[in-house]
C-alpha cells in the first residue's frame, strides 16, 4: 500500500562539511586583476578560470585602481613640471622609467577631477592633445 503523506527530504548542512575560506596573497590578487584588464569583458572569464566570484574580482579591481592593492612595491611619485617647449627633458625621464620599471604609468589629475592613467612612454604631443580635449570644463 502506498504512503500518501508528503514527506520532504531534508538535508542538514554543517559548517564542518564546508571548505574553509581561501586566502589569496596580494601577488595572486594582483596577477588576477592584471589578467582581467587584458581584454574586453574579461572579468567573468578570469574569475571563472581562477575559481573566485566575479564580485570579489571586481572588488580587487577597484582596490587596484585606487592604489590599495599593491604587492611588494609601492607607487612612486616623481615631481614633474611641464612648461611650453620642455620636451627636451622628456627622453631621459622616459629612458630612466623604461630601464627601472618598463610598465610605469603616469596618473594625470585634471582640474575637472578626471583622472587619466597613461603609459610613461606615451608621446608628449599625443598626451597634450588628449589633455586639451579631456580638460574642458
Amino acid at each position: 500500500m502506498a504512503d500518501r503523506k508528503f514527506r520532504p527530504e531534508i538535508e542538514v548542512l554543517s559548517a564542518a562539511d564546508a571548505a574553509r575560506r581561501r586566502h589569496w596573497s596580494d601577488a595572486d590578487k594582483l596577477r588576477m586583476v592584471e589578467e582581467s584588464f587584458l581584454g574586453h569583458c574579461q572579468v567573468a572569464a578570469t574569475a571563472r578560470r581562477h575559481g573566485v566570484s566575479r564580485s570579489l574580482l571586481t572588488t580587487w579591481r577597484r582596490q587596484y585602481r585606487h592604489g590599495e592593492l599593491v604587492a611588494g612595491t609601492s607607487a612612486a611619485f616623481i615631481p614633474l613640471t611641464l612648461a611650453p617647449g620642455a620636451h627636451a627633458s622628456m627622453p631621459p625621464l622616459r629612458a630612466m622609467a623604461r630601464a627601472n620599471h618598463p610598465d610605469s604609468r603616469l596618473e594625470v589629475v585634471l582640474r575637472n577631477d578626471r583622472r587619466l592613467l597613461v603609459p610613461f612612454t606615451m608621446d608628449p604631443e599625443i598626451l597634450a592633445r588628449l589633455l586639451r580635449v579631456l580638460d574642458r570644463s
